[in-house]
């Protein structure tokens, strides 16, 4: 283990196969958070019909590990060999291999970007808390991006524990000091609330959701305050860049509008590994 730590291509290597895996586990999630969320409210909701002295029923039984994955269209149970990111996708040519429907190219994509990231990280940082750090946001951040685009959610079970985590890796300083990395939360959640109640008087519409808040939250917890203006800077050049490309997809039939938790995301995931020099464009 050490060797592989303290080499930097055996560990580049090591966290991008480790990032194969986890890719493979955020496809899952991206794809069972949102149902699970859905099941939870549905139960509650079915509970208010129930008389006062009545048993409430258990919910469905429906997590990150049950019920084994299977093909949406005819419900075959994929394999372990059906399951090895990226190549079993090519093996089986980006298809079921019972139904034969087609399997989304989003799920090599994910697996693929988080491997690229992983190992991008491992390289930068060496074995160091900052590695650890750097790789749990691009996680977290990973999922939450693409739970976004699909749904218009950001689940409180990924947000918070970004919000935590970031408060402990900062404990001893591991990217800021714990008094930024305070502010930083406390600034990132009511910036974006300020900006909801302000549109909301003005046009009696609600610009976005109280998730952005907790993200921006997250966000400034891991970075700190300083840098929730170059955050905010990037995620509206992000999003004015994706926008044209959206537009252009538009036009040919593809594309739809995206919300606004993915632009925070990608600015974040900017701002944690080039932050430094924009801090100095504005005077930090």
């Amino acid at each position: 283990m050490d060797i592989i730590l303290h080499d930097p291509v055996l560990r580049l290597a090591a966290l991008s196969v480790l990032g194969l895996l986890i890719g493979s586990f955020l496809n899952v999630v991206i794809h069972r958070v949102p149902v699970m969320m859905e099941n939870s409210f549905r139960h509650e909701c079915s509970c208010l019909d129930l008389p006062a002295d009545s048993e409430y029923p258990p919910p469905p039984r429906y997590n990150l590990v049950s019920p084994r994955s299977a093909c949406p269209h005819c419900g075959h149970a994929i394999s372990a060999l059906e399951n090895i990111p990226v190549f079993s996708w090519l093996f089986l040519g980006g298809k079921c291999r019972q139904c034969k429907a087609p399997i989304s190219i989003r799920y090599p994509l994910v697996e693929l970007l988080t491997a690229i990231v992983s190992g991008w990280i491992a390289w930068r940082y060496g074995a160091s808390w900052q590695m650890a750090g750097a790789l749990l946001f691009a996680w977290f951040l990973i999922a939450l991006i693409f739970i976004d685009a699909d749904t218009s959610l950001l689940p409180d079970s990924l947000t918070l524990p970004l919000v935590w985590l970031g408060l402990l890796f900062n404990l001893g300083g591991t990217f800021v000091s714990l008094n930024e990395a305070v502010i930083g939360a406390m600034a990132g959640y009511l910036s974006l609330w300020c900006v909801f109640w302000l549109f909301k008087l003005l046009t009696g519409k609600e610009g976005m959701g109280y998730g952005d808040f907790k993200l921006l939250a997250a966000l400034g917890a891991w970075l700190g305050w300083k840098m929730l203006p170059a955050i905010i800077l990037l995620s509206s050049i992000t999003g004015a860049v994706l926008g044209i490309v959206m537009i252009l997809l538009a036009r040919h039939g593809f594309g739809k509008p995206m919300p606004f938790g993915p632009y925070l995301g990608i600015a974040g995931f900017i701002a944690m590994h080039w932050g430094a020099p924009l801090l100095g464009w504005y005077g930090f």
